[in-house]
């Protein structure tokens, strides 16, 4: 046994190490990206045509391996296409990782402190009063599909003008504002509704909505329910609730500043909040 271990052992270099470390980390990534999405439940899907093949050729199943087979190579073709939101998602990731292009651009600081501190003041205001709202904030990935389906702006950004735009009476109040760098640049815009079926049922079609853009692309969404006035964040198909405007401050500045992935600074606020919720069930 020790010298089979020594012959193995013994015709593996450092690149074969190497070699074999890449491979394991791009599975890892592939399954933590399509990992409680649709295409997990797909690929299990596939997963049974793959065993059952196998079985029916072992079992001398003719007529049904057959069909199997034949399955199995028009389902190559149809993999592209039931797989494309997924795959579009992926190539666009890729494309905006820093290797392949710049970052987010960076304001300097006081225009970011200025900018952070409108949209403060109109989510305050707008939690106060139960006002709707979804503001899309534009980052690596261009929204310029979504911004033609609404009505060009191209403003500065002030709590004043986004008060006007989601204002009850107004044409535009339905639609997402998005904000493309230190510009309110389009309002009234529809977006792609996120078919994650695990998101409440109390969640209407302006969560969904602000939760299916960052689905697509690496956009953050701030969400004031109409009903509630509950403020929300939604980055990378994951949607924080229940925040303070201290919070939405903090990861405001830290994306117009550029001072870490965004991402990053919004992994914590689910776990925050379980907590917070966990200190209150215990005290009733």
């Amino acid at each position: 046994m020790q010298d089979f271990f020594n012959n193995v052992t013994s015709g593996i270099g450092i690149m074969d190490i190497i070699d074999i470390l890449i491979v394991a980390f791009l599975i890892y990534k592939i399954l933590g990206f399509i990992r409680e999405t649709r295409a997990m439940q797909l690929i299990k899907g596939l997963l049974v045509l793959v065993i059952a093949t196998f079985l029916s050729e072992l079992l001398h199943l003719h007529t049904l391996n057959w069909l199997l087979k034949g399955t199995m190579t028009l389902g190559l073709v149809a993999l592209v296409i039931v797989f494309q939101p997924e795959l579009r998602r992926g190539l666009e990731f890729l494309g905006r990782t820093k290797l392949l292009r710049p970052g987010f651009g960076q304001l300097d600081k006081e225009k970011a402190k200025h900018i952070t501190t409108e949209f403060i003041r109109a989510i305050e205001t707008f939690s106060k009063d139960r006002t709707g709202a979804l503001i899309v904030l534009e980052r690596e990935t261009a929204l310029t599909d979504m911004t033609e389906s609404g009505t060009i702006v191209d403003a500065e950004i002030s709590a004043e003008l986004l008060g006007n735009i989601f204002y009850e009476g107004s044409p535009l109040h339905d639609g997402a504002v998005i904000i493309r760098g230190d510009r309110i640049f389009a309002a009234g815009c529809v977006l792609p509704l996120s078919q994650n079926k695990t998101i409440g049922k109390e969640l209407g079609t302006r969560h969904r909505a602000g939760i299916g853009i960052t689905e697509h692309s690496d956009a953050m969404t701030l969400i004031v329910s109409e009903e509630t006035g509950i403020i929300s964040m939604a980055v990378n198909g994951k949607l924080s609730r229940f925040l303070d405007t201290k919070t939405v401050e903090k990861t405001l500045l830290n994306m117009y500043l550029n001072t870490g992935e965004l991402g990053d600074k919004m992994s914590f606020l689910p776990d925050f909040f379980k907590k917070i919720r966990g200190k209150k069930h215990a005290e009733k």
